[in-house]
């Protein structure tokens, strides 16, 4: 949420890609829903995530594993140029290339969110900054814990944010063990534990 408010600052009637619907992403699609983005694209290969994230104000699905053309070019056609904003939530350098280039020219905002785990090196060409497109990374969401998460608590509690579509499933502290597997297959964004 807090890459979509602070690091980007979305603002009301922008266009939005998110690129990977796990939790990360659909958190940035929640925070891009409640700052009025008009149209928000997910993007992910697990097409069972969809019917989660457009109740986060998901507007468009792509599946890569579905299209012939690169998701780029998808996301010009449906944009006309490219979107505001994309956010990359995979920890993959691919998926920040399609990122990086899913954004207009001109004054488009590339927000990695991704972890990337292997010491690979960004996938652009420093020519390619020149157009106008930016690219930034964004840690807790940029929020200062002492100044702004109280208030960011608060907005939670208004129903700014909407939580409780992240907690997709609730066992006994007991099936903990499953409550990993559900996380790992991507079948669960939150399970709560009943101690």
């Amino acid at each position: 949420v807090g890459a979509a408010w602070n690091t980007a600052n979305v603002h009301s009637g922008s266009s939005v890609a998110v690129f990977g619907l796990g939790a990360v992403g659909l958190a940035v699609a929640e925070g891009a829903r409640a700052r009025g983005a008009s149209r928000i694209i997910g993007v992910d290969i697990n097409p069972d995530k969809f019917i989660k994230a457009q109740a986060m104000g998901v507007t468009d699905f792509i599946n890569p594993k579905d299209e012939e053309k690169p998701v780029c070019e998808i996301i010009k056609k449906l944009t006309d140029g490219g979107v505001d904003y994309s956010f990359e939530c995979t920890g993959n350098v691919d998926v920040l290339r399609d990122a990086f280039s899913s954004v207009h020219a001109g004054w488009g905002l590339t927000v990695i969110l991704g972890i990337h785990a292997s010491p690979s090196l960004l996938p652009i060409h420093p020519m390619e900054l020149f157009n106008g497109r930016s690219i930034i990374g964004s840690i807790f969401g940029g929020f200062k814990g002492k100044s702004q998460l109280p208030h960011f608590a608060k907005q939670c509690g208004n129903g700014v944010v909407k939580l409780d579509n992240f907690i997709t499933h609730e066992l006994p502290i007991e099936e903990i063990n499953k409550a990993f597997d559900l996380l790992i297959t991507g079948k669960s964004l939150r399970c709560l534990l009943h101690f």
